[in-house]
């Protein structure tokens, strides 16, 4: 199957955000701005952990590990986004859009239950804050991190594989910005049940398993938050809470808008709508609603400058 399909498609073309030529430029200005505070913000993340030694725990090791996830997953939709934008036709050869298709299912999935390990993380530090060095060693944090790349590997695999049995005869125009999985299958000739199933299956899989543990952990740290006398106390609580909170609510109300719903009824142009949440704008927004809404990130980023002035000094 798979050699039948580079006999028949060797190429695809890519229909972008929008065909309206007034658009084009303005969005092209927006998304690269919106790219570029993507790239500094999370890389800036990355870095300031990295090098701050405070930061050096579980939480924030996690939420390096999200800054890597967001900004990888923006580097593999972005680029071919923004040319899309200044030419004519937006050509992507079948092996670049079957890797495509691969690295965006791994770091979304890997995302969801990334998100989820956090909500764990804290659950532990606000209901069992005696035991969070204990439950949250090093060491476990590894194997969480792990385990999360695991799960998105196994899932990426599975998609891009039963992707490659797929016929697409001489239909080659994906209408979308990026090979994404429902525009891919919406342009095949042969059965499609086996995609769909799948597709299905594992949405529903890496989209109820860390919702379900997300429900739960905050379920817990609201019981436990309220039994807190002090008035600072569960302000200090629910502030470490409220922007993650607000993460999940958009990454994964796009997601399910987008994939558990069946293709009959799922509009393409919703589908870009949807798709632009969790693949441009989560990565942008992550930087900002983790990082610098947190005293402990700001209170490093001050000592990293205080400290190069001091040197430059």
């Amino acid at each position: 199957m798979a050699k039948q399909n580079h006999s028949m498609v060797t190429e695809f073309i890519l229909t972008g955000l929008t065909e309206n030529p007034e658009l084009q430029l303005p969005l092209f200005l927006l998304v690269l701005g919106i790219y570029v505070f993507t790239v500094v913000g999370n890389l800036g993340m990355i870095t300031l952990i990295g090098l701050s030694s405070p930061l050096h725990t579980p939480m924030y090791h996690l939420l390096s590990s999200l800054s890597f996830i967001d900004l990888s997953c923006s580097t593999v939709i972005t680029p071919k986004m923004l040319v899309s934008f200044v030419t004519e036709k937006n050509v992507i050869s079948y092996p670049e859009c079957m890797t495509q298709l691969y690295l965006f299912v791994f770091f979304t999935i890997s995302e969801c239950h990334m998100l989820a390990a956090m909500a764990y993380d804290r659950y532990v530090a606000i209901c069992s804050p005696l035991l969070y060095n204990v439950t949250m060693s090093p060491q476990v944090c590894c194997w969480m991190v792990a385990a999360v790349y695991s799960v998105g590997l196994v899932g990426a695999m599975a998609h891009t594989v039963c992707m490659l049995r797929v016929d697409f005869c001489s239909a080659y125009v994906i209408n979308h910005y990026f090979c994404d999985l429902v525009p891919l299958l919406q342009l095949s000739c042969s059965s499609t049940f086996v995609n769909e199933v799948v597709l299905l299956c594992l949405s529903a899989f890496n989209f109820f398993l860390p919702t379900l543990t997300i429900l739960s952990s905050y379920i817990s740290i609201i019981a436990s938050i309220l039994h807190i006398r002090s008035t600072s106390g569960r302000s200090k609580a629910f502030s470490t809470c409220s922007s993650h909170i607000s993460a999940v609510g958009i990454f994964f109300g796009s997601l399910a808008f987008m994939y558990l719903q069946p293709a009959s009824v799922n509009s393409m142009h919703q589908s870009k709508m949807s798709s632009v949440f969790y693949t441009i704008i989560v990565p942008m927004l992550n930087p900002l609603i983790y990082s610098l809404r947190n005293r402990d990130v700001k209170f490093a980023l001050k000592m990293f400058f205080d400290n190069k002035s001091i040197q430059l000094n």
